[in-house]
């Protein structure tokens, strides 16, 4: 803490209140996740607009926006070696899951599925440690075996609860853990990766909102098709999607540089929690008997996962000590 009592000089009160790198990088991981959580007020004020006219919206207004950035910084040469090269292979797929992701949520908070969509995300980091194990044969270690376990429990309480498994939650954990796996082996950073991925869908996305505009594509009595350029609000918000989209990227990747992955996986929590109290206090979506039994599951699953992760970040930080202290023995003894 500052004792501005015993500062006299402007630069030392200055020095005292920067804040410290891992300072910024909470501060940006907390901006990114809030940002995140309260995405579905956007989605729900865009209901009347049909979710696969807002999905090519958003994709081509985050290319727009990433592509000035990236233009701007003058790594359109990254850009291009990433379209044109060998890592191509792993862009394309990465940009269908994100893809699939993006329109599965926007149709779930159009439809009044905020809730089992929040539930996805929850399930999100427990699914992406069963793909951890089964493509990178990574083990399972102590808490995280129960942590599973009760959060498959959440989901079969939820399939017989409701009568059907809850496959907006499914396919919204399970595309964008794939989509993390991929990203995993991707040597590229977050804005550049993102940039390709919406550039190669971004053709698409425009052929898309032709035919909306033109033909009506997706329109239907309860959705008007392309509503941009016809009512003023509109077209101002479809221009945010990128806006939406490629800030928070941006915020994400200076919390990524700066804190712990443990830390910045840990954040996805406050984006859940938020979707899962927009749906239930704000959209006022029903919270069934079955609900109050799989969210307890799932919250108890998350805080296994949570000190297991904990665990083992502290034994990393260990070994990495012991390893320093070692190495400098080493050179000292010469």
């Amino acid at each position: 803490m500052c004792d501005f009592h015993l500062l006299s000089k402007p630069r030392e009160i200055a020095l005292c209140l920067a804040m410290t790198e891992t300072q910024k990088g909470l501060v940006a991981l907390l901006i990114v996740q809030t940002s995140w959580g309260l995405l579905p007020l956007y989605y729900k004020a865009m209901d009347h607009v049909p979710a696969m006219e807002v999905l090519a919206h958003r994709t081509l207004w985050t290319f727009v926006l990433f592509g000035l950035w990236i233009l701007l910084q003058g790594r359109l040469g990254e850009l291009r070696a990433l379209l044109s090269g060998p890592r191509l292979k792993k862009v394309m797929p990465a940009a269908f899951l994100i893809s699939i992701n993006w329109g599965v949520f926007i149709y779930a908070v159009q439809a009044g599925q905020a809730l089992e969509a929040a539930f996805g995300y929850y399930i999100f980091p427990l699914v992406a440690t069963l793909i951890g194990l089964v493509i990178f044969k990574e083990p399972l270690r102590g808490l995280q075996y129960p942590a599973l376990v009760l959060a498959a429990l959440a989901v079969v309480v939820l399939g017989v609860g409701l009568g059907a498994p809850p496959w907006v939650a499914l396919v919204l954990a399970l595309t964008f853990s794939a989509y993390g796996a991929i990203k995993k082996s991707l040597d590229a950073g977050p804005v550049i990766s993102v940039t390709a991925e919406v550039a190669f869908l971004a053709p698409l996305a425009l052929i898309y909102l032709v035919g909306a505009a033109l033909w009506g594509w997706g329109g239907s009595e309860e959705q008007a098709a392309g509503v941009f350029g016809r009512d003023l609000t509109d077209s101002f918000l479809l221009l945010l999607s990128g806006v939406f989209t490629g800030g928070p990227l941006i915020f994400f990747a200076a919390a990524a540089r700066r804190l712990p992955y443990t830390v910045v996986g840990m954040g996805q929590y406050w984006n859940s929690t938020l979707q899962f109290l927009l749906a239930v206090l704000v959209f006022a979506e029903p919270f069934t008997h079955w609900h109050a039994v799989a969210m307890p599951l799932i919250w108890a699953a998350l805080v296994l996962y949570t000190l297991e992760a904990l665990r083992q970040e502290r034994a990393a930080r260990r070994l990495r000590r012991r390893s320093t202290s070692s190495s400098t023995v080493s050179t000292v003894s010469k």
